[in-house]
């Protein structure tokens, strides 16, 4: 089986896949100094919980956006699953579409996997909206290639932010106001309303400005943890692929031919 690795600028994700079937996934906050052994003891816990064993993996794909974390996970793979990791983006498993953007080179590894499994999943244009850490809005034409996006502050960034800049002002969790009005009567419920909708105009603002740019009717496709989160109060979303990264790995992996 397939160990693919999606590490990010906050979690780490672990997924273990069979063909293009996700058989388990797990997630642990992200930590450069995290060692392969420190890896190991956790994820061989998880595999045994989950009724699987760290010999059934024969191959590790990994996607990274953070550079001091890849050492360690290689090592992992070498160590402890005896294959050496395959780094998307890198042969074998280079990206195979073009990247049709000033700077490709500085494309992140997440966006690239993203458009790839959007395009091999969805038909047309394409706009990805992933909600990471920071909250990137991707397009793609019809032929898969990549044209460019946006990148915007993450929700939990833009809350930090005003948490910290205004002493008077709580911490708050990030959910979707108790009623859909937008006046609040109190200090918390302002705050609530002013992060959530205020996100959600956002994203509306940005993803019709968008699609007037592309001129041709463009699919609308979110992923990550929030995505859901925006979904009851907004119809910006045409389809919600929570694993979309981690198919984007199965896929450059079936593609390469490997094994």
């Amino acid at each position: 089986m397939l160990l693919a690795v999606d590490a990010g600028n906050t979690n780490v994700v672990f997924a273990l896949v069979e063909g293009r079937t996700i058989k388990a996934r797990w997630r642990i906050a992200t930590d450069p100094r995290r060692t392969a052994d420190e890896y190991a003891v956790w994820l061989s816990q998880l595999l045994a919980l989950e009724g699987y064993d760290r010999r059934q993996i024969d191959a590790v794909i990994v996607a990274t956006v953070v550079p001091r974390a890849l050492h360690n996970l290689q090592v992992l793979s070498s160590k402890y699953f005896g294959t050496e990791a395959l780094i998307a983006g890198r042969a074998p498993v280079e990206w195979g579409i073009t990247i049709d953007v000033d700077e490709p080179s500085s494309l992140g590894a997440d966006r690239a996997v993203n458009t790839i499994a959007a395009h091999a999943l969805h038909d047309g244009d394409l706009i990805v909206i992933d909600f990471g850490t920071a909250t990137t809005f991707d397009v793609s034409d019809y032929s898969g290639a990549y044209k460019g996006g946006i990148i915007a502050p993450g929700i939990n960034l833009s809350l930090d932010a005003l948490v910290s800049a205004a002493a008077k002002l709580p911490r708050i969790a990030i959910e979707a106001p108790a009623t859909a009005s937008v006046i609040g009567r109190n200090t918390v419920d302002q705050m609530a309303i002013g992060v959530y909708f205020g996100y959600i105009a956002m994203i509306e603002g940005l993803v019709a400005r968008m699609k007037a740019e592309i001129g041709r009717p463009a699919r609308v496709i979110a992923t990550g943890g929030l995505a859901t989160l925006f979904e009851q109060h907004t119809d910006v979303f045409d389809v919600i692929e929570p694993d979309l990264t981690i198919q984007g790995l199965a896929i450059m992996y079936q593609n390469a031919h490997i094994g």
